[in-house]
């Protein structure tokens, strides 16, 4: 590859958790990610789907659009911040998340995520910024 030419963007590999968790991905770009979860599988004690589930969702969508955007410049992305609102929960079904691109930046994104419940009610509002950085040489 030269100087010149742009690398191909990364394309999503789930990890270990997302597995655990029961993800699919439906659509992704560094502008767009969108996944779904299963509630089963994800609830706390009391039955109701575990806010840190959420979270992780949305970390993973936000992160993974933040991703995509950095290997087209050659670089890796880390979080550095995640913050999470949750408005109501559920107990069953699936829900989605849909990380939408707030700002592409040279060193930094930040990415805004719905997650919501297959029936189009919203369960939380995440934002997550990463800090884009050279790859490690290896």
């Amino acid at each position: 590859m030269t100087a010149t030419e742009t690398p191909e963007p990364w394309r999503i590999v789930l990890g270990e958790l997302d597995e655990k968790m029961g993800v699919t991905v439906l659509e992704q770009s560094a502008q767009r990610v969108v996944a779904t979860m299963p509630v089963a599988g994800n609830r706390q004690s009391l039955g109701l789907l575990h806010g840190g589930a959420m979270v992780a969702l949305g970390e993973a969508v936000g992160s993974w659009a933040a991703v995509i955007h950095a290997s087209t410049m050659g670089k890796i992305a880390v979080g550095v911040d995640v913050n999470a609102t949750h408005h109501r929960s559920s107990t069953d079904g699936t829900v989605r998340a849909t990380a939408t691109a707030i700002q592409l930046g040279r060193s930094l994104t930040c990415h805004e995520v719905l997650v919501e419940h297959e029936d189009g009610t919203r369960l939380c509002t995440v934002r997550i910024t990463n800090f884009l950085k050279d790859r490690p040489a290896g």
